[in-house]
């Protein structure tokens, strides 16, 4: 399954990827040499074909169409990770799909996918989708990722309702939108993209996790309605205060590592809190690290490469203020 939680990436607010195709550079294999010189495989010649299986990997086998599964009509898993399919396609047959990977190959369309209505997960990160759309009759998915692609703007998903999970990091977003009807969705990555301003999550009151890191916000801000929230990543961003968090009592870890933020404050009601990351930001004063002695269930802190980290005797202090830490940045307290 992809890595769905913390996306890498380097935060540079001025800095714009391009908006359109015509811009990009031409995008090349990133393989090996030698390995891009080998042939295409025939699904054929990699698979024995057995009516009866239920799961079929294919992963990493240089297979460059999907095609001559028609047998396969009890087939519940298809992974194809790791090739160079560029088309979905020949999948009408296989109607009680429930898991399709296509991760890390060279599709540009979502498409041919409306017979498969009772796929739960559906991975088609790391490939080369500017668009979501066809995905109407896919009304029974869980987990959807897209990550590493080419999406500007989130749409044609108000329907799939069922959602759970979605992954839409590192495309070219520049607003959160369209999700008010996923109600369900208690996973939301949106990292490494252009947004600019969290909104419109008001709907998403069953978000447990949410992922924002690597974005060009400033500000926390609307996150009043998402009371079950236990985990919120806001690294990599250009913030510069903690506040807002008023309503989210029930986070027990709060990234907000790689921002503009000079003061740790507005945090001593997160009595659930457990992991605290507030590496390299701009913390100058001791004073307000004693804010953080109101969170007992305190376990982990980042605070290295802020100012008070050149203190030779940083880690010292950080224990006396909150002597029940188990890990002071990366390193277990003894």
């Amino acid at each position: 399954m992809s890595n769905n939680k913390l996306e890498d990436g380097t935060a540079d607010l001025a800095e714009d990827r391009p908006d359109t195709p015509e811009d990009e550079p031409a995008q090349e294999d990133d393989r090996p040499r030698q390995e891009q010189d080998l042939p295409l495989v025939k699904m054929e010649d990699v698979i024995t074909i057995d009516p009866e299986a239920t799961d079929v990997d294919l992963n990493h086998g240089r297979i460059g169409r999907i095609e001559n599964l028609e047998p396969l009509v009890k087939l519940e898993r298809l992974y194809l990770r790791w090739n160079l399919i560029k088309k979905i396609e020949n999948l009408d047959h296989l109607t009680v799909l429930q898991e399709l990977e296509l991760y890390d190959n060279q599709i540009t369309k979502l498409e041919n996918l409306d017979n498969l209505v009772n796929l739960e997960i559906l991975d088609v990160s790391f490939n080369r989708i500017h668009k979501i759309e066809n995905l109407e009759s896919l009304v029974k998915l869980h987990k959807l990722y897209l990550c590493a692609n080419k999406i500007s703007i989130i749409e044609n998903v108000g329907h799939l309702t069922n959602l759970t999970m979605l992954e839409l990091g590192d495309n070219k977003l520049r607003k959160i939108q369209h999700l008010d009807s996923l109600t369900n969705l208690t996973q939301l990555y949106l990292g490494k993209n252009k947004i600019t301003k969290i909104e419109n999550l008001d709907k998403l009151v069953n978000l447990e996790c949410l992922s924002l890191q690597n974005n060009r916000i400033v500000k926390i801000e609307n996150l009043d309605k998402l009371v079950n929230l236990t985990e919120l990543y806001l690294s990599e961003n250009g913030i510069e205060k903690i506040e807002s968090l008023e309503n989210n009592k029930q986070l027990d870890t709060l990234d907000l590592a790689k921002n503009r933020i000079k003061s740790i404050e507005n945090v001593g009601h997160l009595e659930c809190l457990e992991e605290f990351w507030m590496n390299d930001n701009s913390v100058s004063d001791w004073n307000c690290v004693s804010v953080l002695a109101a969170n007992k269930k305190l376990a982990t802190v980042y605070l290295e490469r802020n100012p008070i980290a050149s203190d030779s005797t940083y880690r010292n202090k950080l224990k006396l203020a909150i002597p029940w830490l188990t890990k002071i940045d990366a390193t277990l307290c003894r």
